[in-house]
């Protein structure tokens, strides 16, 4: 019975190994490719957490607009009064609705908002007939 033999290395092997070892045998390289490693995961993390609020509103709004068949417009991006909810916007038959729509996982959906809803426009003929 014959013992398996090793695969001996290949020449391109050799030299990307050479290649790896030598430039991460400077202690200053590692560090900075650690750090560059951290810092990325750090940024990435407040990345998400900032605009997590205006991803899950924006979620519920195009929800809501799918359900009402609106346009979604857009959403503010965090929640300025903190009541939970974010401004958001949508068109609907020609109209401009505002939305509150829910910044948490647990409170998602919106809700229109009456009262920061623009008045309707009147037309100038019932006015002119006076004059």
């Amino acid at each position: 019975m014959t013992e398996p033999q090793a695969e001996a290395p290949t020449p391109t092997q050799n030299k990307l190994q050479a290649l790896f070892e030598a430039l991460f045998s400077d202690w200053r390289l590692r560090v900075a490719v650690i750090g560059g490693a951290i810092g990325a995961v750090i940024l990435g993390l407040f990345l998400l957490s900032f605009f997590w609020q205006h991803n899950i509103a924006s979620m519920g709004m195009r929800s809501w607009s799918a359900r009402a068949d609106a346009n979604p417009i857009e959403c503010m991006i965090q929640d300025t009064n903190n009541d939970g909810y974010v401004s958001c916007t949508a068109m609907l038959q020609g109209e401009v609705v505002p939305l509150e729509c829910g910044a948490s996982m647990f409170n998602m959906g919106c809700r229109v908002n009456y009262g920061a809803a623009a008045p309707t426009v009147r037309s100038n003929q019932s006015r002119s007939s006076g004059n």
